[in-house]
């Protein structure tokens, strides 16, 4: 079968170098290497000729080990997805907006640590949620807007990543295991075209220290990207989603190709790319798309 086998690193001499170094690699994995293409500045396409995907990314993951390098092994074809679901809190912007709102509440080493552990998969996600937003009783609704304007911003390469794919016609998706108040300016900031996530109770002045049930997790993010790919008539194979937490996990190992942003070691394991080095413009030379046709503006 033909193989996709991507690349994205710090620079076009450390990728040269890459390829280098994987050439025996595959070899020793019954894989042929075809001529490598240029997507970008340390991003490379290797067209691979191999039985499975599996053992080409396992010999390519591990002669890259030691270097900066995010590799994705995917079928060649099929590769630019029509749909994209992505988590919020820690993927696409750079903090846990619950812990943010924990600091202005004087309780973040509490909260903080309920969400590691949650993110980790080691707690329920929803009854941690439960437990962290009663946390947050009395905090003024104002420090709702502080922390926004404050603490929230968007990932390198956010916009580009979903602007570039709305571009070509993918629909883009957040879908949080936070708030409705934080998604939704977030996704207008990076460009998506819906959001769904947890709404906090709260009576006009001060939060409640309740949450809107059902609580948005693990399963209402996958039934989330089912619902989105059944809207737009697509196949799973169709969607890309990308995650750092436990609660994603459903959604990364059913869409076409999940991959694991900076994540927590039960998440890596089980997506099928992950991106630790380079930023969120990394999944688009994931599906081939060049540099030059990336939307930046």
């Amino acid at each position: 079968m033909q193989i996709a086998l991507t690349l994205v690193g710090p620079d076009s001499d450390a990728a040269a170098l890459a390829v280098a170094t994987l050439t025996p690699a595959l070899a020793g994995a019954h894989a042929r290497v075809k001529e490598p293409r240029v997507l970008g500045d340390g991003a490379l396409d290797l067209l691979v000729e191999a039985d499975a995907i599996g053992p080409v990314r396992a010999a390519a993951e591990a002669a890259l080990a030691p270097w900066p390098i995010d590799v994705c092994a995917q079928p060649w074809n099929g590769r630019k997805k029509r749909l994209l679901v992505a988590d919020m809190d820690s993927t696409i912007i750079g903090c846990e907006c619950i812990d943010e709102l924990a600091d202005f509440a004087g309780v973040k080493a509490q909260v903080s640590l309920i969400t590691e552990r949650a993110m980790r998969g080691e707690l329920d996600f929803e009854g941690a949620l439960r437990e962290r937003v009663a946390m947050l009783k009395g905090l003024p609704l104002s420090a709702l807007q502080q922390a926004f304007d404050e603490r929230v911003r968007l990932n390198p390469g956010a916009r580009t990543l979903v602007r570039t794919m709305a571009e070509h016609g993918a629909r883009c998706v957040l879908v949080s295991g936070g708030f409705t108040f934080f998604t939704g300016k977030v996704a207008a900031a990076a460009g998506f075209h819906a959001d769904r996530a947890n709404i906090l109770h709260h009576d006009e002045t001060a939060l409640a220290g309740t949450v809107g049930e059902p609580i948005l997790g693990r399963e209402a993010k996958l039934a989330a990207l089912r619902d989105e790919a059944q809207g737009q008539g697509i196949t799973l194979a169709e969607a890309l989603a990308i995650g750092d937490g436990a609660n994603d996990l459903g959604m990364i190992e059913e869409a076409g190709l999940g991959v694991a942003y900076r994540a927590k070691p039960i998440v890596a394991a089980q997506a099928d790319a992950k991106v630790d080095h380079a930023d969120l413009t990394a999944l688009l030379y994931f599906q081939g798309y060049r540099a030059d046709e990336f939307v930046t503006d």
